[in-house]
């Protein structure tokens, strides 16, 4: 499988691992509870009474102990696909990681710039936007409104920021390319035990039956 695969092939072998974990966190898939009315404590010839409280998930009940060890094998499947990606990081032209995080944050700064870009000077009257004060004829401060120009100016050079917009497009483009570059182009030497589209249930049966090694 090239990295592509192998980095959604990781995701997916996560996912079951909190499947496996959500499942043995709940205390009615590990535990059974009896409930016995005690009857006869209360009237001698009654019939005592035992119930067992509902079983949540009785597919998965049954096989806890199976559970906890497919989840281990499930651990050591990531444990064994995660050194081979790294083997294979090895070999990329490009630390894939660390483009991979400085992309983002170059992503992120190219937003940021376009906002700046975007933003222009404009000024405009608000009616009534303003509160002035004065006396009237018998010397009482009062009121009124009057109108508010705003006026708002950009304090940078939006042709300088743009230019700076533009490159950094470049530049992120640019490794985004070489990026997809190593995903499709570059081996993991990694043979998954099933199909990443197969649902938990399904990879767990055939872990019990003894298909997957």
């Amino acid at each position: 499988m090239n990295l592509k695969e192998a980095f959604r092939f990781q995701n997916k072998l996560t996912e079951l691992v909190n499947n496996a974990k959500a499942l043995l966190s709940d205390n009615r898939n590990i535990t059974q509870t009896t409930n016995t009315y005690l009857r006869s404590k209360v009237v001698p010839d009654a019939e005592n009474e035992v119930t067992i409280d509902e079983i949540p998930n009785p597919e998965y009940t049954e096989n806890i102990t199976q559970l906890v060890v497919f989840l281990m094998y499930l651990m050591g499947q990531k444990e064994i696909l995660a050194k081979a990606i790294n083997e294979t990081k090895k070999s990329l032209p490009v630390d894939m990681d660390s483009e991979c995080s400085l992309n983002r944050q170059r992503q992120e700064i190219a937003g940021l710039l376009q906002r700046m870009a975007d933003t222009r000077s404009y000024e405009n009257i608000i009616h009534n936007g303003g509160i002035g004060y004065r006396f009237n004829a018998e010397g009482n401060q009062i009121s009124y409104k009057c109108p508010v120009k705003k006026v708002v100016t950009i304090n940078f050079d939006r042709n300088k920021v743009k230019s700076i917009l533009s490159e950094l497009n470049r530049k992120t483009d640019g490794v985004s390319v070489e990026l997809d570059k190593c995903l499709i182009n570059y081996e993991v030497d990694y043979t998954p035990k099933f199909d990443v589209n197969d649902t938990f249930s399904s990879v767990f049966e055939s872990y019990i039956k003894g298909q997957l090694d």
